[in-house]
């Protein structure tokens, strides 16, 4: 009775001497809500600009806040467009060869990768954030889009149809893209980590290298399957069919292409060389061609090319919109959406990095949809904003999205009078220009840091890569996402604990297993939890507190010298806990009453403090064990061990004295 008295005295005098840990003010369910959902979809805070403003100030700042071209027009200046000029020209010598190429990727009509690279654009450079960003086709999503609808309709025998169902896919991920702006759901992309995008990516390369055989060999039938087995087993069964022809001319280009990146990357003020190689490849292919009638010894050449500006395509869209094919285009709208939403971003955050610039996610998601929505009815299909085109728009020293408005003018130039031109391209010279730009996206430096830096991304970075090469493209994409989720879910459900120990010669505490020579400190027990305590981990939580207290027992059991009496919980890395978290620290303390052990808890959060004081749990466990920090918890317990209960090692090392006398 004495010993509880002196501990309640104690107590009381530990606490008029220590900061007592508080809750925040309780706010109103509507305003506390309220507060969350702001965080989590305006975390930028897009309407603190309109706050004190006029009813027209207003106005004004809305229309720059939706067409964001309003906001920087007016600052627009000669020199900037001087630098727009050269890069968009720059660009569109980039953008005609790739966008004839990446459509017959798709299994599309060549014309429709120029048209491609014509509207979307334009409005890009008025919805769009990022000033170095330029927008035309890409490969995956081209190959997404042909290894997906091609199974469906074959592209060579119903090509209205299939056009018809490019169109609409595409329609469909300009509404899903600028949905998840409008939304401000933007965070979904973030599912797609870097270790899924590096493996993705580099396995889509990896087939597209392989898919672009069929015109390095001038072979006239190939497979729509995007896996390794179908396109080797597709290119091997027409052995006696190969063009050496053709197979020579294309190594020949691939060639010139690889040695002017190369001297691009050695000497980098010649970074226009490497932009030029692609049209100039085109040019002395189709002048090749024309000269030694290439065409009539096995040589695939484009062929006629329509003149004029895009056509409109919103009844091709009301067709499908009738037809059984509905579905299918959706489906493969929203996946490659995803796809080209991911790699639009990245590579606009990428480039706005290296200019100390910010660009707007949620805007960027908006102007990435209404250029796709805007193409999808002008005959374009799917477009983004590709790495290399946008490292040559950089490399040129754009200043503003200007330049996709000139390379748009530069395109349609090209549709209005040039397309006859290309009538002697050969088929083999872009093959060559996709295989190069393909080979570059494999990035196996990347593989290799992530194999050093973390295991498991590296796997989910294979994983996806194998699935891609051996299976599809979608079904490594799933593979990737599924193991990025499987991940989230087990660091949720499967949170570290950690022994603390206090580190020698300072103040503080931490892990045992970071610092192995930080010292346990007798008779206490201090655990960290590094993570919210929801329902999927309180059971684990529970479990595993219970370990670490049987383990710390048997230790001091076979040391003889000490007793564990203190259970200290680190709270500082809980974010949040719910009810589930709640009935699982009454367990806890339940279980350490029993054992004669007494649980308490350090720097536990605003939020956390807030649920324990409404679920009475602080009353139970009492505020007096309730400390600011680690230290704090400490230093009490050893002032309670020693005015409350005699040394237990001065009393064991007495006894050892007895029993030798």
């Amino acid at each position: 009775m004495g010993n509880q008295e002196n501990e309640e005295t104690i107590l009381h005098h530990q606490q008029r001497r220590r900061v007592e840990v508080q809750a925040p003010p309780t706010k109103p369910f509507t305003e506390s809500l309220k507060s969350s959902l702001k965080e989590t979809f305006f975390p930028d805070d897009p309407f603190r600009q309109f706050k004190n403003q006029p009813l027209s100030r207003k106005f004004l700042l809305g229309f720059q806040y939706f067409i964001p071209i309003l906001e920087w027009a007016p600052r627009y200046t000669f020199d900037f467009f001087k630098a727009d000029f050269v890069s968009g020209i720059t660009i569109a010598s980039l953008a005609v060869p790739q966008g004839i190429s990446y459509a017959g990727l798709a299994s599309l009509p060549p014309v429709i990768g120029l048209y491609s690279s014509f509207v979307p654009p334009l409005i890009y450079a008025m919805l769009g954030t990022s000033r170095d960003l330029a927008i035309g086709t890409v490969a995956v999503p081209s190959l997404l889009i042909s290894s997906m609808l091609a199974k469906e309709v074959d592209p060579r025998t119903n090509t209205k149809l299939y056009v018809e169902l490019v169109l609409t896919a595409t329609f469909f991920a300009g509404v899903f893209q600028a949905s998840l702006g409008l939304l401000r759901l933007g965070f979904i992309v973030d599912f797609l980590s870097h270790a899924t995008i590096v493996g993705f990516m580099s396995g889509a390369a990896t087939v597209v290298c392989l898919q672009q055989l069929k015109g390095i060999l001038g072979l006239l039938h190939f497979t729509h399957n995007a896996d390794l087995i179908s396109v080797v087993r597709s290119v091997f069964s027409q052995f006696h069919l190969w063009r050496w022809e053709s197979g020579v001319l294309g190594c020949c280009f691939l060639l010139f292409l690889f040695i002017t990146r190369y001297f691009s990357r050695k000497r980098a003020v010649f970074f226009w060389i490497n932009a030029l190689a692609p049209l100039t490849s085109v040019i002395f292919g189709s002048l090749l061609v024309y000269f030694t009638h290439a065409d009539n010894h096995g040589v695939e050449i484009i062929g006629y090319l329509k003149k004029g500006l895009n056509p409109q395509s919103i009844t091709e869209l009301e067709s499908v919109f009738k037809s059984t094919y509905l579905l299918m285009a959706i489906k493969t709208g929203i996946i490659t959406g995803i796809i080209a939403l991911a790699e639009g971003i990245a590579v606009g955050r990428s480039f706005a990095t290296y200019k100390s610039y910010h660009i707007d996610g949620n805007k960027e998601m908006i102007a990435i949809g209404m250029m796709n929505i805007a193409g999808s009815c002008t005959s374009c299909y799917l477009t983004t904003g590709p790495f290399s085109r946008t490292a040559v728009n950089f490399n040129a020293g754009c200043k503003t999205a200007v330049s996709n408005i000139v390379m748009a003018t530069a395109v349609m130039i090209t549709l209005l009078f040039l397309t006859p031109l290309f009538h002697y391209t050969p088929l083999v010279v872009l093959s060559a220009i996709i295989m190069a730009a393909m080979i570059s996206i494999i990035d196996y430096e990347a593989a290799i840091h992530l194999w050093k830096v973390d295991k498991f991304d590296f796997i989910v970075c294979i994983s996806a890569y194998l699935g891609v090469v051996f299976q599809s493209v979608e079904a490594g994409l799933m593979i990737a996402v599924g193991m990025s989720l499987l991940r989230i879910l087990l660091f949720v459900a499967r949170p570290k604990t950690y022994v603390m120990g206090s580190v020698s010669n300072s103040m503080t505490y931490r892990s045992i297993e970071q610092y192995p020579d930080a010292n346990s400190v007798p008779g206490i027990l201090i655990l960290q939890v590094n993570a919210p305590i929801y329902f999927a981990n309180a059971s684990y939580l529970r479990e595993r507190i219970s370990r670490w207290i049987d383990e710390e027992e048997e230790k001091l059991k076979k040391s003889a010298k000490y007793e564990l009496q203190y259970v200290i919980l680190d709270m500082s890395g809980v974010g949040n806990i719910d009810t589930s978290g709640i009935s699982m620290l009454e367990e806890v303390q339940k279980n350490a009453d029993r054992r004669c052990i007494k649980l308490l808890l350090a720097n536990p959060g605003g939020e956390v403090m807030k649920k324990l004081n409404k679920s009475k749990f602080v009353d139970k466990i009492g505020h007096e064990w309730i400390y600011l920090t680690v230290g704090e918890a400490v230093n009490a317990c050893n002032f309670m061990l020693q005015s409350c209960k005699p040394n237990t090692k001065a009393v064991v090392e007495s006894e050892a004295a007895d029993n030798q006398v």
